[in-house]
């Protein structure tokens, strides 16, 4: 399955970029980290969220969208 993955704020620093496409066959969000960590292996060192079809999503989840979206923490005011 092709997914798309987001990054935002901070993630999309340490990617050098905010979108792309993976290839990806397993099921689970854990799964899918594990395959862009080994791309972006400084993603293992910060705090995000998982939203995927803008739901936020546990690594547990199975995946039933193509797009994804990894979020860094939201500070307000």
């Amino acid at each position: 399955m092709r997914l798309t993955i987001k990054y935002f704020g901070l993630l999309a620093e340490v990617t050098q970029c905010s979108e792309e496409q993976f290839e990806f066959s397993g099921m689970l969000i854990s799964e899918l980290l594990e395959t862009i960590y080994l791309k972006h292996p400084k993603l293992k060192e910060k705090d995000f969220q998982v939203a995927q079809n803008q739901i936020i999503v546990t690594n547990e989840t199975e995946i039933s969208g193509r797009d994804i979206a990894l979020l860094p923490p939201f500070s307000g005011g």
